[in-house]
This record gives C-alpha cells, sequence and structure tokens, in this order.
C-alpha cells in the first residue's frame, strides 16, 4: 500500500544540477510540536521532500515558554530537526513557529498567515499528516490545502511516553534518529534537563521561571 493518497495533483519541474525533479506540490506543510523529533516524524519530512519541492514545519507552541510538556523551544527544535538531513535536504526545509491559541478559528487564521508570509498564492500547497486520534482533528481545518493523508507509520509514534522516558534518564533509540539522539544527549548534560526532570518527578506542570 502506498505511505499517502492525494486527489489531483499539478506538476513542477525543478532543475537540480544534471537531473529534473517532478515535484507534486510546491509546499507540504507539516504541522506537529516535534517534542522531541521522532522517527515517525523523520518518514513524514522523508515522504513529503519526495512530494514537495518545500516543505513547512509549523512548530506548535513556539512561545518562549519550557515545561515538561514542552521541553524545547523553537529554535532548539529547529536545531534538532535539522540535524537528521543532508545540507540539501536543509535547505529545501522551512519553518514557522506557532504560538498556542485556545480558539480554533483564530489558531487556523495563524497557520495560513504565516504559512502565506513564505509562499506565492500561485504555488501549489498540500498539508501532510496522519490522523492519529481525536487530537488531529486540526488537520481539517484547511480544505483549500489538499491533503496528504498517511498511512501508519513507527506504530503512531506518541512523544509522550519518549518524554517521560526521558526524564527517568532513558534515551530509547530505536524510536530517534541519530541526530535527535545526540542533540538529547548533550541536552540531558544541561541545567535545564535537570530542572525539567525535578518538574516531572515532581508532577509539577509549570513553566520553568
Amino acid at each position: 500500500m502506498s505511505h499517502f493518497q492525494h486527489a489531483g495533483a499539478t506538476h513542477e519541474f525543478i532543475k537540480n544540477d544534471d537531473f529534473v525533479m517532478n515535484y507534486k506540490y510546491d509546499y507540504l506543510v507539516f504541522i506537529g510540536r516535534f517534542q522531541p523529533f521522532h522517527l515517525a516524524h523523520m518518514q513524514t519530512i522523508q515522504i513529503a521532500l519526495k512530494e514537495s519541492r518545500y516543505v513547512i514545519l509549523a512548530l506548535g507552541s513556539a512561545q518562549n515558554e519550557r515545561n515538561i510538556k514542552n521541553p524545547f523551544t523553537a529554535d532548539e527544535r529547529e536545531e534538532m530537526i535539522l540535524s537528521n538531513f543532508s545540507a540539501e535536504h536543509q535547505k529545501r526545509i522551512k519553518f514557522v513557529p506557532v504560538i498556542d491559541v485556545y480558539d480554533d478559528v483564530k489558531w487556523q487564521t495563524l497557520v495560513k498567515s504565516l504559512v502565506s508570509d513564505i509562499t506565492q498564492l500561485t504555488d501549489h500547497i498540500g498539508l501532510i499528516g496522519h490522523f492519529k486520534d481525536d487530537s488531529s482533528y486540526y488537520l481539517k481545518f484547511f480544505p483549500e490545502w489538499e491533503m496528504v493523508e498517511l498511512d501508519s507509520l513507527q506504530g503512531s509514534m506518541s512523544a509522550t511516553p519518549m518524554r517521560e522516558a526521558y526524564y527517568r534518564g532513558e534515551i530509547i533509540e530505536a524510536a530517534f534518529p541519530l541526530g535527535t539522539r545526540d542533540f538529547l544527549q548533550k541536552f540531558k548534560e544541561t541545567p535545564l534537563y535537570l530542572q525539567l526532570q525535578h518538574k516531572f518527578l515532581t508532577e509539577d506542570k509549570s513553566n520553568l521561571s
């Protein structure tokens, strides 16, 4: 079975050195928090890079707050994500930081506005994602973007148990690409990790001061 399903698509021919690439999309938008960036995220982007000239990662919860649910800043997540890709692919991955807005209409408007800042009206834009559970309902907010719905990847991996294991001192290596593993190991040696670990062990969900 194919990893993705999509309706009609335009074709974009991109000259790259000595060969021509044929992409169905100009941009594919991938929305997530990536806390942390795991193998299912990686596979999604790899599929998107085969289908689209560029991939836009909409980094959720991008406000300047750090807590056990959102331990890494937007800049740190960019670094973590890009460390898993070649220099050539890094040039095709764009980021837009999306702060938490607890109103579906306002959040939808914000995401569209951020994407429009780096795209053109004539661009063919799609939305790539996987309806893993009820928390993925937001994927239906963008009917004007062609949906590229993924089959289950890596057992519909959830980052929550990965974070919990991390706070207990374990990096689940089988769940992460190499760049993420290296990032997590280095972060584990910082005072910030110790503060987050303490909050996890004491069930304190407040932000780091």
